[in-house]
């Protein structure tokens, strides 16, 4: 998987750009704030519709425009591919494929698999479990359509249900259509939770090697899943809670309230281990990350690095610099330094400024 090019018309700080990428390592470098992270922001929309940083179309599109386009040029499997997206203010987004409108956002995922490394997620051991659900989320969505299908359903149901909840102050008449959606919620979240029982083993047989490579041997790395509640008591446990669920006007049991304990030789990294150890557990997923996509898909993902290399340290960094050969590689940092330094090779060298990128080599 290439990302051959890049277009963008009124998107952030962009009012045009045009960039070419190698099939290697590119850097992005440049001042914070000059506009390096939005062009990683737009790929990330390329190839899931949404933006790491959570925002909304109205926010990506330029302040002086009504509507924002991104057109993407892949190789794929040695075949050209042509993601276009018009996104536009209060209005659902275009996506086309190839110049063929799609219907629906979720033909086109998985067309191009990413994996996205960024500061935030250093912290996403210690961070909220919202946090490593959004991780599992995200990857098993890229991976397996049939999850994508169940978490997205899932998700519609838990809202409407929601709905409920809160109208059966007003309406206690509605308790009757309470099982409607159980019933819903039921079949799609217990196959959530066998999808994410199943992910995790598959990280764990990839992860353990890499951990310990990256500690010196000295840490053996686990991921426990901790469901909210197993799948074959989903039902039983749902209908438990439902006085409970009125009370609070939500739905308390589900996978929406899912957990992943990182273990370190038996410990728990987020509540006992040290902010090296934290910052190694998230590397290490990070690298699993990887292999796993180059298993699940037979093919290289795209690696998009956004300022992360400041957050490592020389040992850190040169273990995930070794680890990405062969895998085109999109970087962002505020100079070339360290790389000179370490004697890293790349490809291409592109200089951001103030909403302008010059290739430099």
């Amino acid at each position: 998987m290439i990302i051959k090019s890049l277009e963008l018309d009124h998107y952030r700080n962009y009012e045009s750009l045009s960039i070419d990428f190698s099939s290697g390592v590119n850097i992005l470098y440049g001042d914070n704030a000059q506009g390096k992270t939005n062009i990683l922001e737009a790929i990330y929309v390329s190839a899931t519709t949404r933006s790491h940083r959570g925002s909304k179309d109205k926010d990506i599109i330029r302040f002086d425009s009504e509507e924002a386009h991104i057109k993407t040029i892949l190789d794929k499997e040695g075949l050209e591919r042509r993601v276009d997206m018009h996104l536009r203010k209060g209005k659902s987004k275009g996506i086309a494929i190839d110049k063929v409108r799609i219907k629906k956002a979720i033909e086109l995922i998985g067309l191009l698999n990413l994996v996205l490394f960024s500061p935030e997620d250093m912290a996403i051991i210690k961070n909220a479990p919202s946090e490593r659900r959004n991780f599992v989320d995200t990857e098993l969505c890229q991976l397996d359509h049939i999850y994508l299908y169940d978490f997205n359903n899932f998700n519609k149901v838990v809202n409407q249900r929601n709905k409920l909840l809160k109208d059966l102050y007003f309406h206690p008449e509605y308790r009757e259509m309470i099982g409607i959606w159980d019933n819903q919620l039921v079949s799609y979240g217990t196959k959530m939770i066998r999808r994410r029982e199943k992910f995790v083993e598959e990280l764990n047989a990839i992860i353990e090697e890499i951990h310990a490579k990256l500690s010196g041997n000295r840490e053996k790395l686990k991921i426990v899943y901790e469901p909210n509640v197993r799948a074959d008591d989903f039902e039983e446990q749902l209908k438990a809670s439902l006085e409970k669920d009125i009370r609070l006007k939500m739905t308390c049991v589900g996978p929406h309230r899912d957990d992943f304990i990182f273990l370190s030789n038996g410990i728990d990294v987020r509540v006992f281990g040290s902010q090296g150890q934290q910052r190694t557990a998230a590397l290490s997923l990070k690298l699993s990350e990887i292999e796993l996509v180059k298993q699940v898909t037979k093919d290289n993902p795209v690696l998009l690095l956004d300022d992360v290399l400041s957050e490592l340290d020389g040992n850190r960094q040169n273990h995930l610099l070794n680890n990405i050969g062969g895998i085109q590689t999109i970087i962002t940092c505020t100079g070339l330094d360290d790389f000179v330094n370490n004697r890293f090779a790349y490809d291409k060298v592109f200089r951001v400024s103030e909403g302008t990128v010059t290739r430099e080599n």
